[in-house]
């Protein structure tokens, strides 16, 4: 399904022999716990669109937040595809067409960049690159996600570093951001732990600044980013299921996309966790465009 309007105006394909550097696509669902409602979180994506708009005619124009325009003085490079069909409950049909979506984008080759959903689309988002790795895992959350299992479910929003963890494409993994209480026992930080993930909470990144996060990420990796809203405060991030204070602010989130832009290479990203419900006056989805557009910056200026 192609939505009504896409992320910055970008079209659904490029001219005849070109290729995109990123390719952007919505999943409104993935693995929905039993008895609970996703439809929120499905809203994200064109929220997101509609949020991006008014910047559509500026692609030219300079952005000091990439210290020049979008593009960089390129042609523009980069496709919205539209939402892949997903129906709320088909949990099993949804995650195979993630993936399957994923390695049709990664066979471009191309950047994919999926906006989701709740976290539980991560999982066969990051299925999708069997055959591309090693990659590196780099989760902006509030949360660990390491859970093995939830009412039965070993696929869905609270385990996505748990079953990534599992993959053996996946190399190592960075959590930044952490915070507060969330689902995680002491059996889940000592599983992350024996598996050697890197915790990197809100508060060291306050304190000594994004490279406390950085420095764990080999140089030259390939790394996807795997962004959950309630990373970010809910002062300028309140649309989240789950709000919790001392979160990081939007220039730690695009110092840290930035800088792992120039010290490795961005080879997936994906928000999720937008719930459209709780956002106050669009900031939520406002704020979600404005970390796409970084993220396309920094991915049209790595090598």
């Amino acid at each position: 399904m192609i939505a009504s309007l896409s992320f910055l105006g970008f079209p659904d394909r490029l001219a005849e022999g070109r290729i995109p550097r990123a390719v952007i696509f919505g999943a409104g669902h993935g693995t929905t716990y039993p008895g609970q409602d996703s439809s929120g979180q499905a809203l994200a994506a064109d929220a997101i669109r509609t949020a991006s708009q008014d910047d559509a005619p500026l692609l030219e124009n300079w952005d000091f937040d990439l210290d020049g325009p979008l593009f960089d003085g390129k042609p523009a490079s980069c496709i919205d595809t539209g939402d892949i069909s997903t129906t709320m409950h088909d949990n099993a049909g949804n995650r195979a067409r993630i993936e399957a979506k994923t390695r049709e984008v990664l066979a471009l080759p191309a950047v994919p960049i999926l906006l989701g959903g709740d976290d539980s689309v991560v999982i066969p988002f990051l299925a999708g690159f069997t055959g591309h790795g090693p990659i590196w895992i780099l989760q902006i959350d509030a949360h660990i996600d390491w859970r093995d299992e939830v009412h039965g479910e070993r696929y869905g929003y609270s385990s996505p570093m748990r079953r990534a963890s599992e993959m053996p494409h996946v190399a190592g993994i960075v959590q930044v951001g952490l915070r507060s209480v969330g689902s995680a026992r002491l059996t889940e930080i000592e599983a992350a732990h024996r598996y050697g993930s890197r915790f990197v909470t809100a508060r060291e990144v306050h304190t000594l600044g994004v490279e406390a996060a950085l420095k764990n990420i080999p140089d030259g990796a390939r790394v996807v980013v795997t962004l959950d809203c309630d990373g970010l405060d809910p002062g300028i991030m309140p649309g989240v299921a789950a709000r919790t204070p001392g979160g990081l602010t939007y220039t730690q989130v695009i110092d840290l996309i930035a800088g792992l832009g120039k010290r490795a290479v961005i080879a997936g990203f994906d928000l999720v966790e937008l719930y459209t419900p709780a956002d106050i006056d669009g900031l939520s989805a406002l704020t979600a465009a404005r970390l796409l557009v970084n993220v396309i910056g920094a991915v049209v200026r790595q090598v």
